[in-house]
């Protein structure tokens, strides 16, 4: 495995195509100048689709059918390595101004306004956060409502993405019931090389909506058409930074989910769930539709799409 001080030139190698994707708005892909959003030009049906992605642009998008650490994957709880949030020193301002909210024409996207995270001696500043419907990692097995993915930018240039599960609120007494973190001995989980460790880790369900999701997602009706932008209504952030403090991440190297499929991308995922009110889920999703790249093989495994 790649040193996340050491993978990043790998990334930019592969970043030469026009369309935005999942590193839009970082070092590797910046916006455009005066406000204009761009929009991508791939797809998630069809010739545009995942499994024709790299005929899309041969050159660029190679490791979309030919890459081995590959994303998203199903999280299957002891697989991967695990670490605790406390341990990731997030501290994500609030926007009491708002953001810009932007429809780039395969997801709707969150301009950040400052946000610091630090990993594996790495410090990362977050620059947006993006919607997938449905979830686009499974959670052991199981496909989430929304998956979001907050895309951060390391010191030079790394890129890390925190994966956060969506579900439905589905009123009190109803939601699915959490499902205990494993505890060794009952105390601090034992530390491993890295100072990651193994633990079964299902994501937890959320106990409520997430205020800030239903703030952000009441908008999104202003920006149905691609390339359109709105202003949000403030956000508050401290009970998301609270809420992924209070768990732990499964993390793995993969790659972006978007053409050019770049990997060196350090993923950390959640294991804990926000979920949102249905309303607010059938509106996010007459503006969003359809927009998730199948499981891939395991980190290390040949593509799928090579032995298919």
């Amino acid at each position: 495995m790649l040193s996340s001080n050491v993978y990043w030139p790998f990334l930019a190698v592969y970043f030469t195509q026009a369309s935005a994707s999942c590193a839009y708005g970082t070092i590797l892909q910046p916006r455009e100048e005066g406000g204009a959003v761009k929009v991508n030009t791939f797809g998630y049906i069809g010739m545009k689709g995942p499994t024709n992605w790299m005929a899309l642009d041969p050159g660029a998008n190679s490791l979309c059918a030919n890459g081995t650490s590959q994303s998203p994957v199903d999280m299957v709880p002891g697989s991967f390595s695990m670490i605790p949030g406390a341990e990731l020193g997030l501290d994500i301002p609030d926007m009491p101004e708002g953001t810009e909210f932007e429809n780039l024409g395969t997801t709707v996207e969150v301009v950040a306004k400052g946000g610091n995270m630090s990993f594996d001696g790495v410090q990362y500043k977050l620059q947006q956060f993006h919607f997938h419907l449905p979830s686009e990692h499974l959670d052991n097995g199981t496909s989430m409502a929304m998956e979001i993915h907050m895309v951060w930018q390391g010191e030079a240039e790394q890129v890390a993405v925190v994966g956060v599960f969506v579900d439905l609120d589905e009123g009190p007494g109803r939601a699915a019931k959490s499902t205990a973190k494993t505890r060794i001995g009952g105390g601090r989980l034992p530390a491993m090389k890295n100072g990651f460790f193994h633990v079964n880790a299902p994501a937890a369900a959320a106990k409520k909506p997430s205020a800030l999701l239903e703030t952000v997602l009441s908008s999104v009706d202003g920006i149905a058409e691609p390339g359109t932008v709105v202003k949000t209504q403030p956000l508050v952030m401290s009970d998301l930074v609270s809420t992924l403090s209070s768990g732990s991440f499964q993390t793995y190297e993969g790659s972006l989910t978007t053409p050019p499929c770049s990997e060196g991308v350090r993923w950390l995922v959640s294991d804990q769930k926000l979920s949102i009110q249905p309303g607010t889920f059938m509106k996010a999703r007459s503006v969003i539709g359809f927009n998730s790249r199948f499981p891939q093989n395991i980190p290390g495994q040949r593509n799928i799409l090579a032995v298919s």
